[in-house]
C-alpha cells in the first residue's frame, strides 16, 4: 500500500483521528516521562499563578484602588503588599513559562532526533528490493517532515495539559468570587470547544494533502537533481521546472486551502472568549451597582476570561496538530514497522584467501513482475582464484545474477555457496568482508580520494599506493592539486568515468576481498587500460575469485571460464575457445563490439 492510499484509509472519520492521535501523544510521553512530566508540571504551575495573578489583581482592586477612588486615599502598606504580590507572582510565573518550553522542546528535539535515527537505521537494514519500491524523495519525507509532523503535537501539548488545571482552577476562583458572572462567562467555552471540533474536522483532509503533496514535491526535486546531467543535455530544463511547478502549484493550493479554513475559525474561537468578558463586564457592572457584587470580584473575573482565553486556544494547536501527527506517525510506522530484511546466520566463511563459488538450481523473479523469472535453473562452480566472465545480451540476466552472489537479494529457489557455506548463513560482517562489489554506476562522495577509497577502513600508506599502482590510479590522483587529499565534489563529476571507475576498483581491491564481483566496472576504461588491469589483478598471489560482467573480447579471453546467459538461463559454459567454436551466439556477442568498434574507425 503507498503511502498516500495509507494516509487517506486512516483519515475517514475525525473519531478515528481523535483515537490515533491520543496513541501518538501516549507513546511520545512514555518515551520521554520524565522531560515531559517536567514540561507539564512547568505548565501547571504557570496555570495556577495565572489564576493567582487574578486573584491578586481583584485583592488589590478592593484594597488598594476602590478605596482610593471612595475616600481619595489609600494606605502604601496596600499598594506595597499589591506590588509584591504581583512581582513574586510575575516572577515564578516567568520561570514556569522557561520552564515548560525547555523541557517542552526537549521532549520534541529528542522524540525527532530518535526517529530520524530510528528511520534511517531502517533503511539500512531493508534490502535493495525494498528501496527500490520506494521513490528518494519519499524516503527523504519519511526521515524528515514525516518525522516533525509525528511530534509536532507536542510543542503545544504541555501547554494544553496546563491549561486543564488552569481552568479547573480558574473556575473554582470564579465560583467563590461571583457565581452568576461565572456562569455567564463559561458559556463561551461550550462554544469554543464546538468550534475546535469542527474546524479539526474540516481541516484534517487538508493538511494530510499538504502532507503528502510535501513528499510529491521533495520527490520530484530530487529526481531533477539527481538528473540534471540528462536534463541539461538534453534541453528539458523547461519541462522539468513545469513538472515541478504543477506538484508546488497543488502544494500551494492545499496550503490555501488551509489558510482558508484558519481565516473562518481563528477570528471567530478569538472573539468567544472576548464577548464572554464584554458579558462579564456589562452584567457585572449592573450588580456592583445594584450592591450585588463586588467591583474586586468583577475585575478578577473579567481579567481571569481574559487571560485563560489564550491558553484555551492551545486546545486548539493540539487539534490543529493532530491530522498532520496521525499521517506522520502513518508515514514513519510504514518504515519502521517494516519487516522484509535481509536474514544472516552465525557462519564464517571458511578459508582466508579466495574461495570457490557454487551457484546451484538458483531461479529468481523480480518482486514487481513475479510471474516472469528472471533467473531460472541456474548451476556453476567457480574454482578459488580463478576468473570466470559472464557474457550474454542485454535483459539476459546478467547484473540480476551479480546482485544474487553480492547478497543484494536472495534467490526464490537454490542456493550460493562461498567456500562451502551457503551465503545465507554467514554473518553479515563475515560476508561483507568476503565479498566486494564494483557495480555499472559508481558513486563518488563528496570527500576526499583517500576517503572515498578507504571508507572508514585504516589502511596504511603503502598499500593504498600500491592498490592505486594496480588499477592505474596512481598517476592521476598525485595530479590532483591536493593529491589523496583533493575533494572530489558531489558524485565526483571532475573526474571522468574512467577515473571514477578506477577509483572504485580501488575501494573493492583495498577490502582483500576473497570474491571480487565486477558489474560491467570497467565499461568506460579505455580496453588496453583495462586488459593491463585485470592482468596485473590475476598476477597477484591473493588475486580473489573474480567474476566479471564482460563485453569486450580482449577483456574475456583473460578469463579461466565464460558462462554465456540467455533468457535467464546457461546456454552455454567453457572455455573461450570451447564457446568460440560451438556457439554461434557466443561468437555474435563477442565480435559485435569489435565490429562495431571497426565501424567506428571506419568513419
Amino acid at each position: 500500500m503507498s503511502n498516500s492510499s495509507l494516509n487517506s484509509s486512516r483519515l475517514d472519520s475525525t473519531e478515528h483521528l481523535t483515537r490515533r492521535g491520543l496513541v501518538v501523544m501516549w507513546s511520545g510521553a512514555k518515551r520521554e516521562r520524565v522531560m515531559f512530566a517536567l514540561a507539564v508540571t512547568a505548565s501547571v504551575v504557570f496555570g495556577f499563578l495565572t489564576v493567582a495573578d487574578a486573584w491578586v489583581l481583584g485583592w488589590a482592586t478592593d484594597e488598594a484602588i476602590v478605596p482610593a477612588f471612595q475616600n481619595g486615599d489609600t494606605t502604601s502598606a496596600a499598594i506595597w503588599a499589591a506590588a509584591f504580590a504581583f512581582l513574586i507572582v510575575a516572577l515564578i510565573r516567568t520561570l514556569a513559562v522557561i520552564g515548560r518550553r525547555l523541557f517542552g522542546g526537549i521532549v520534541y528535539y529528542r522524540l525527532v532526533r530518535d526517529d530520524r535515527l530510528n528511520v534511517t537505521r531502517a533503511y539500512v537494514r531493508l534490502p535493495l528490493s525494498w528501496h527500490r519500491k520506494h521513490s528518494t524523495g519519499s524516503l527523504l519525507s519519511n526521515a524528515n517532515a514525516d518525522v516533525e509532523a509525528r511530534w509536532g503535537v507536542f510543542m503545544p501539548l504541555p501547554m494544553a495539559i496546563g491549561t486543564v488545571a488552569m481552568m479547573i482552577a480558574a473556575i473554582v476562583t470564579m465560583l467563590a468570587a461571583d457565581v452568576v458572572l461565572t456562569i455567564v462567562g463559561l458559556v463561551s467555552f461550550p462554544l469554543l470547544f464546538l468550534a475546535n471540533g469542527i474546524y479539526q474536522r474540516w481541516q484534517a483532509p487538508r493538511i494530510a494533502l499538504a502532507q503528502q503533496l510535501r513528499a510529491e514535491l521533495s520527490s520530484v526535486a530530487h529526481e531533477s537533481f539527481d538528473g540534471a546531467l540528462v536534463v541539461k543535455s538534453l534541453g528539458r530544463e523547461a519541462a522539468e521546472t513545469q513538472r515541478f511547478a504543477r506538484v508546488s502549484e497543488q502544494l500551494r493550493d492545499a496550503n490555501v486551502s488551509i489558510g482558508r479554513v484558519r481565516a473562518v475559525f481563528d477570528p471567530f474561537i478569538e472573539a468567544l472568549p472576548n464577548l464572554a468578558v464584554l458579558a462579564v463586564i456589562v452584567l457585572g457592572t449592573a450588580r456592583v451597582l445594584n450592591g450585588q457584587a463586588a467591583a474586586g470580584d468583577v475585575v478578577q473575573i473579567a481579567f481571569m476570561f481574559t487571560v485563560v482565553a489564550m491558553p484555551v486556544r492551545s486546545f486548539g494547536w493540539v487539534l490543529g496538530e493532530l491530522p498532520r501527527a496521525v499521517v506522520g506517525e502513518a508515514r514513519v510506522s510504514s518504515v519502521l514497522n517494516e519487516r522484509s530484511q535481509m536474514v544472516w546466520g552465525t557462519d564464517s566463511v571458511p578459508a582466508s584467501g579466495p574461495v570457490e563459488v557454487l551457484v546451484t538450481d538458483v531461479s529468481y523473479s523480480h518482486p514487481d513482475d513475479p510471474a516472469t523469472r528472471a533467473l531460472t535453473d541456474l548451476s556453476f562452480t567457480v574454482a578459488p582464484g580463478s576468473v570466470t566472465a559472464i557474457v550474454g545480451s542485454t535483459g539476459s540476466g546478467k547484473s540480476t545474477l551479480i546482485s544474487l552472489l553480492a547478497r543484494l537479494t536472495d534467490p526464490d529457489a537454490g542456493d550460493v555457496r562461498f567456500g562451502g557455506v551457503d551465503v545465507r548463513n554467514l554473518t553479515q560482517t563475515a560476508f561483507t568482508g568476503a565479498v566486494a562489489l564494483v557495480p555499472q554506476a559508481t558513486f563518488i562522495f563528496d570527500d576526499t580520494v583517500r576517503a572515498n577509497v578507504c571508507l572508514g577502513l585504516e589502511i596504511s600508506e603503502d598499500e593504498l599506493l600500491e592498490v592505486l599502482e594496480l588499477v592505474q590510479a596512481r598517476t592521476f590522483i598525485e595530479q590532483l592539486p591536493d593529491g589523496l587529499g583533493t575533494v572530489l565534489g558531489e558524485r565526483g563529476t571532475s573526474l571522468s568515468g574512467g577515473q571514477r571507475q578506477r577509483i572504485a576498483l580501488a575501494r573493492a581491491l583495498v577490502r582483500k576481498p576473497q570474491v571480487l564481483l565486477l558489474d560491467d566496472a570497467t565499461s568506460a576504461l579505455d580496453p588496453h587500460v583495462e586488459q593491463a588491469i585485470l592482468r596485473a589483478l590475476g598476477a597477484r598471489k591473493d588475486a580473489p575469485t573474480t567474476i566479471v560482467v564482460a563485453y569486450r573480447k580482449a577483456t574475456i579471453a583473460l578469463a579461466d571460464q565464460i558462462v554465456l546467459l540467455a533468457a535467464g538461463q546457461i546456454e552455454d559454459a567453457g572455455t573461450e575457445a570451447d564457446l568460440r567454436s560451438r556457439s554461434v551466439r557466443y561468437r555474435d556477442l563477442v565480435d559485435a563490439y569489435d565490429v562495431a568498434r571497426g565501424e567506428v574507425d571506419h568513419e
